[in-house]
């Protein structure tokens, strides 16, 4: 029997990802970071006053709340589903929709910042974008063993 990255035995057909550990430490890391990144900035569309966003983003504050929401609900799901592997597969999704928030974020800082400010959103998205990947097809998380 094959046995996963911390020495646990893996479930029966399940072996080693031919990648192997540097991979999958890669993507922890950067799913880390990144879950950090959208938790503090989903938290700040919290604890900032609507006013005081608004002025400096042309966008409505109850939508400016619904993107804090979404960016902090994308951070816990990098994290928890492999961290507890209940519903790993919701990795890759999670991370797929913050590309989307990347997206509008990027559409949003070219009419307001311009070229200059562009980079920050654009490099999340694509971190964003290799972690769904990886987490997708290069070394998918696995998921607890159910005894049958």
């Amino acid at each position: 029997m094959a046995e996963s990255i911390d020495s646990q035995p893996l479930p029966a057909g399940v072996a080693e990802h031919p990648r192997g550990k540097g991979l999958h430490y890669t993507l922890w890391t950067l799913q880390v970071l990144l879950a950090l990144l959208f938790l503090f900035a989903g938290g700040m569309k919290f604890v900032m006053p609507i006013a005081e966003m608004t002025k400096k983003m042309p966008l409505p504050g109850a939508f400016l709340r619904f993107i804090g929401v979404a960016e902090v609900l994308g951070g816990l799901g990098l994290i928890l589903p492999g961290l507890l592997r209940i519903r790993p597969g919701l990795t890759p999704l999670a991370a797929a929709g913050l590309v989307i928030i990347m997206i509008g974020a990027t559409v949003v800082t070219l009419q307001t910042v311009g070229v200059a400010g562009v980079l920050p959103p654009v490099v999340a998205g694509l971190v964003a974008a290799f972690i769904a990947y990886g987490r997708w097809r290069l070394a998918p998380l696995p998921g607890r063993a159910v005894p049958r």
